[in-house]
């Protein structure tokens, strides 16, 4: 192997191992971040959990309680919720040093593309998050009660359970929240246009309610709550594709239509 070829080879394998160390050290920063943020709060573990159970509390029959029917339950479940807290609390810092690994990769026009794109996608799932405590919640719970009330059921749950369906509707309900973007970035890249979107809306619709009907309980007022605003999100992200990138799409057109 020739020198010039040697010392390349070389080079190339100094680079590699120096972004294997960076992102090592943005991946320790990021979770001292949750950690220290965690530790912040543990005290107020068992108050955190309450605020979370509060829907459901507020939904069971006088005196009800949750149940433990794992020994360890009690003591792991707040430090899982409290150790979430922490994570979305910290997230914006997390996604920082993300931002700051890729970043020198990225051309000029993509960092400006970037930086709002990750604080309207964090607020977007922030307000997801709040919209399943604060309106699907109390909605769900009440509706189970109703149902439990004919039966002479009892309407209970162990926290853990508890927990893995909250967690599953934050995550939904985050998730759809982000249409709007994820809209946005489609047409963005080229993958549909404005057009082609309005065209496939009456499948969007139909994936909407089977999407609710997988995630959310099996009755058909908490499938609305979840597919209605589904739709809605697609719409507004049509509306936002329309105002941000419909202009130079407009312009492609018209340019290519000139050239032919």
């Amino acid at each position: 192997m020739s020198d010039p070829q040697q010392r390349q080879d070389e080079g190339n394998e100094e680079t590699f191992i120096s972004h294997l160390v960076e992102l090592r050290d943005r991946i320790i920063r990021a979770g001292i971040s949750v950690i220290v943020v965690f530790v912040g709060l543990v005290y107020w573990a068992p108050d955190i959990f309450r605020l979370l159970a509060r829907p459901l509390m507020q939904n069971l029959p006088r005196d009800g309680k949750m149940i433990v029917t794992d020994v360890t339950g009690s003591f792991f479940v707040p430090m899982k919720v409290t150790m979430l807290v922490a994570f979305v609390i910290a997230l914006p810092f997390v996604l920082y040093q993300i931002w700051a690994f890729v970043a020198p990769g990225l051309y000029q026009h993509e960092k400006k593309l970037v930086a709002p794109l990750v604080g309207s996608s964090y607020t977007l799932f922030l307000c997801g998050m709040a919209f399943a405590y604060f309106v699907v919640f109390p909605t769900i719970f009440r509706v189970m009660a109703h149902y439990n009330a004919p039966l002479g059921a009892e309407m209970t749950t162990d926290i853990d359970n508890y927990l893995s369906f909250v967690l599953t509707m934050f995550i939904a309900f985050g998730v759809t929240f982000e249409v709007p973007i994820i809209v946005v970035l489609l047409v963005r890249m080229g993958v549909l246009t404005v057009k082609k979107l309005k065209e496939i809306r009456p499948y969007v619709i139909v994936g909407a309610f089977i999407v609710a009907a997988v995630v959310t309980p099996p009755d058909v007022f908490s499938q609305l709550i979840l597919a209605v605003p589904l739709i809605v999100l697609y719409e507004a992200g049509i509306i936002a594709a329309r105002l941000f990138v419909g202009t130079g799409e407009k312009k492609a057109t018209d340019e290519s239509e000139a050239t032919s």
